[in-house]
């Protein structure tokens, strides 16, 4: 059985008496995970987990806050807009 493109199954892993585990050495290639490399445990109550680089999920952030901020610009921008529309059907009246 072949998994989906850009899909793989690294192995299992066996939780030590401490809750650690060891990243298979091909994910670790894969991925470029380095020694000491922070990584972010995150958790889904119904899915499971997933371990994430956290220069990852930073730069994922770091991007999804500049679109935020570009999103933002753009509703005031809008808001200023409609309000110099509604001052001009007030003063005609």
């Amino acid at each position: 059985m072949e998994a989906p493109k850009g899909k793989k199954f690294y192995g299992a892993v066996t939780v030590s008496e401490r809750g650690q585990i060891v990243i298979p050495v091909e994910a670790r290639q894969d991925f470029n995970i380095k020694p000491g490399e922070k990584m972010l445990v995150l958790g889904d109550l119904e899915q499971g987990l997933a371990i994430v680089p956290y220069n990852f999920m930073q730069n994922l952030m770091q991007g999804t806050v500049e679109f935020f901020k570009e999103v933002e610009n753009e509703v005031k921008g809008q808001t200023k807009d409609e309000n110099s529309d509604h001052k001009g059907d007030q003063e005609g009246e």
